[in-house]
This record gives structure tokens, C-alpha cells and sequence, in this order.
């Protein structure tokens, strides 16, 4: 099929190639003619395990291509995913600027006779599909349109085996004709679709990623009470996760969530509720335990330390979560401005994430030093801070840490490390929601 996907940003680049990859014709259209000269040459503005081979493979078999016009991905498409960014407003709610823009855009190149399938792509307020649809034909009454919502469930990292290998493929539409296309563009995938209305499909995607934080907040709030108790938090959760009806992933304690999607999608479906007169108070709950799991972890550090004014913290990790460069709301990072703004000099490393850090202004170069690899960034520290659990940390010679810094005190914000062997390394161990042995114990 010929498809046309607007936003070449993580959502619209790697869903484009994986649509390529099946064997679809997808033209990516993307307004920042920077981006697509970057693509045109084969460049990657992202780092997503496996996505530039895939792009490279299909760009090469001509069923890849980019542009900045609309009008060429709506001519030549018979489905046209909208992948634009919805970024949060002050109030929590969405922003819903790109979409609407989007879709005058499209309704300005839809020609007599032209039927197109309108798919929205990107995370969406409910009845998000129903002011697309009225926005084009306000402005093209002559249009011959079906508007569709198809939420992605993509997680950063491995992005590119959740689209292939979809749970389940969410379809939302009012009009058997573009259902039964839609079907068409998932049925390589072999995986389950199922088929809603516009406003259930658009209040899944919400709904899916406002629990997946709570199962998050959940384990951390039991965190703190296994400090308390002495239990360990891991143990706890393998019990409870080899329950099937709560299954284990999601029950890792740590420094809580981040990144682009659940934060955003929370304070959405808390704004949304609001509106619709139905307060979900429980999701304010949520945030709030959220927000407490970085202060609790900076209590730890503050109260080994004393003062964190001139003390030279190492901290491991910028991105939100591993296999990414995505460092949008990386808890990580707003650990190293605190630490910052209470005078600590900081020393971060990071495998993919450190360069996007500094380009987007999230961290001061001025004031936290850039290392090029973990065992540099652990020079002359006073502690170590594990902020991002990516596979490179589990398998640092830590003898050569131990021997690097000025004090073996490490804080463990994502449970990566065995307490045990940490103490048999000679290290002061800290984690979260787990007793562990002192060093020398």
C-alpha cells in the first residue's frame, strides 16, 4: 500500500520504516527541512536500536523516501498517519497546535474524488478525531475523507520489535471502508487488531500509559516501606509479579518515571478527566509519589555526605531509560541540576544521551564536566550515582572504579547492582527499597 506519515520524529521515522519493511511504499514528510536533508543523505536524528539499518535497507529499495510537502505524501498515499509532536501545556492538557495545523493542512491539498484515510498516530486527547475531521471539512467541504484513530504503543529502546511484533493493533474508526484498509496496512504484522470507536481507541492510549505509571508509583510507594521494614523491594516484587493477573514488568523501584510519554500522558488524562467533570484523583496520587522518589534519593546522598556544596558526585546514566538518546524529562538530568544547584561538582557520562543533553540546553556544560567513558567519570568522586540502568554499567570492572574514587559510596537509583557483591567489592552500597550489606559487613 502507499502511505504517507507526517512527523518524522521517533514515532513517525521508526513506524515509516517498519511500514517499509513489510513492504508498503512510505513517503515521511517533516516541516524541518534540516531533518529531511539529514534523511535524504542517510543520517539518523535519533538513536533507536536497529531503526537506521532498517532505513538505510528500505531507502535503497525505493520504498522509503522523505520530502517537506504535504501535498506530495497526500497525492501519492491512500493513508496519510498524522505523527506530529503534542506537547503538554502549563495546565497539564494537551496542545493540540500541530494537529490542527496538520490537518488545514491536509484539507488544503485534498482534491475532488481524492478519498484518503485520516489517521491520527500521535497521542491524543479523546474527540481529538472528531475536530480533525470538522477542521478539514471546514475548510474543504468537497472532501472525501474518513478519519481513523490507531495509537502507537511503542516503547523508546525497542521500538523497533514493538512494531513489528505488536500485543495488539488498535483501530478506531467509524467507517468499514477505512477499517478495512487499516486492516490491510497491519495484516504482515499478524498481530491482533482490535477494532473500536474513535474516542475508545483515542482514550486507550491514555489510559494504557496512566496505569503502566501507576504499576511504577505502586512498587515505589512499597519501596519506602521496605526501608522502613528492612524488606527488600526486588523480592517483593517478584512475589507480586509472578501473579498473572499483575504480571512483574512495570515493578521496578527506582528513581521513577520519566521520558516523553508517561509523564505527559498522566497530567493528560488527569487535565481530560477534569474537563469531563470526572476527576481522576487517583493519578494526582500517582504523580505525587513520583515526584517524591527523587527527593528520597537525594535525602540518601545528602545525608552520606552532609553537604553536597563542593563534593564531587560521578552520576551514570542522562537519558530517561537505556537504549535511547531521548533525554525529554530524564530524571536523570534533573538529579544532576539539583545536585548542581546545591553546589556539587558533578562528572555525568552517558553512552548516547550526553551530546543531546547539552544541544537542547538541559544541562550547563559550564557546570557539569562531560566524561567519555564510566571509569573517567568516577575520577577523585566522593560518590557514584547510578540514574540510568543501561547494560554497559552492569559490566564496568569495578575494581577500577574502586580504585579511581576518592570515597567507594555508591546510591544505585535503578537497583542495577547485586548488594552483596557491591559490599564484597568494598563498597558502601546504597539502592532503593533494599537493605544490602555495608561494605566490610
Amino acid at each position: 500500500m502507499d502511505l504517507c506519515i507526517i512527523g518524522s520524529g521517533y514515532v513517525g521515522l521508526v513506524s515509516g520504516a517498519c511500514f517499509a519493511e513489510v513492504g508498503h511504499h512510505v513517503i515521511c514528510v517533516d516541516n524541518d527541512q534540516r531533518k529531511v536533508d539529514m534523511l535524504q543523505r542517510g543520517e539518523i536524528p535519533i538513536y533507536e536500536p536497529g531503526l537506521e539499518e532498517l532505513v538505510h535497507k528500505n531507502v535503497a529499495a525505493k520504498r522509503l523516501r522523505f520530502t517537506n510537502s504535504i501535498e506530495d505524501g497526500v497525492d501519492h498515499s491512500q493513508i496519510i498517519f498524522i505523527a506530529v509532536p503534542t506537547p503538554p501545556q502549563t495546565d497539564g492538557s494537551v496542545d493540540l497546535t500541530f494537529i490542527e495545523r496538520v490537518a488545514r493542512e491536509i484539507s488544503g491539498v485534498l482534491k475532488p474524488g481524492q478519498y484518503r484515510v485520516v489517521v491520527d498516530k500521535s497521542t491524543v486527547p479523546v474527540k481529538t478525531g472528531e475536530k480533525v475531521e470538522a477542521t478539514i471539512k471546514r475548510y474543504n467541504k468537497d472532501a472525501e475523507f474518513d478519519v481513523v484513530s490507531n495509537p502507537e504503543f511503542l516503547r523508546e529502546g525497542c521500538a523497533v520489535p514493538d512494531l513489528m511484533n505488536p500485543d495488539r493493533v488498535v483501530i478506531g474508526s467509524a467507517s468499514q471502508k477505512a477499517t478495512d484498509l487499516m486492516k490491510r496496512v497491519y495484516e504482515p504484522f499478524q498481530a491482533p487488531i482490535l477494532v473500536t470507536d474513535v474516542n475508545s481507541a483515542e482514550l486507550i492510549k491514555h489510559a494504557a500509559n496512566s496505569f503502566l505509571s501507576l504499576k511504577i508509583s505502586y512498587i515505589n510507594a512499597v519501596s519506602a516501606i521496605c526501608e522502613a521494614s528492612g524488606a527488600d523491594v526486588e523480592m517483593v516484587a517478584d512475589g507480586i509479579g509472578t501473579d498473572k493477573r499483575i504480571g512483574r514488568n512495570f515493578l521496578n523501584a527506582g528513581l521513577g518515571y520519566g521520558g516523553s510519554c508517561f509523564p505527559k500522558d498522566v497530567k493528560a488524562f488527569i487535565a481530560i478527566s477534569r474537563q469531563l467533570g470526572t476527576p481522576f484523583t487517583l493519578l494526582e496520587e500517582v504523580e505525587r509519589i513520583n515526584a517524591t522518589m527523587l527527593t528520597r534519593f537525594i535525602d540518601k546522598v545528602r545525608s552520606a555526605l552532609w553537604v553536597l556544596k563542593d563534593k564531587k558526585i560521578a552520576v551514570w546514566g542522562m537519558t530517561f531509560k537505556p537504549d535511547t538518546d531521548d533525554v525529554r524529562n530524564s530524571v536523570a538530568i534533573e538529579l544532576i541540576n539539583q545536585l548542581v544547584a546545591e553546589g556539587a561538582h558533578v562528572t555525568a557520562y552517558d553512552p548516547k544521551g550526553a551530546e543531546k543533553a547539552v544541544e537542547w540546553g538541559l544541562v550547563d556544560p559550564t557546570k557539569v564536566k562531560l566524561a567519555k567513558t564510566p571509569i573517567e567519570a568516577v575520577a577523585d568522586a566522593e560518590a557514584l550515582l547510578l540514574a540510568t540502568e543501561w547494560k554497559e554499567f552492569a559490566n564496568v570492572d569495578f575494581a577500577a572504579v574502586k580504585a579511581k574514587m576518592h570515597t567507594p559510596l555508591v546510591f544505585d537509583g535503578r537497583n542495577l547492582f547485586d548488594p552483596q557483591t557491591m559490599a564484597d567489592l568494598g563498597f558502601t552500597y546504597h539502592a532503593v527499597g533494599r537493605p544490602g550489606p555495608k561494605a566490610g559487613a
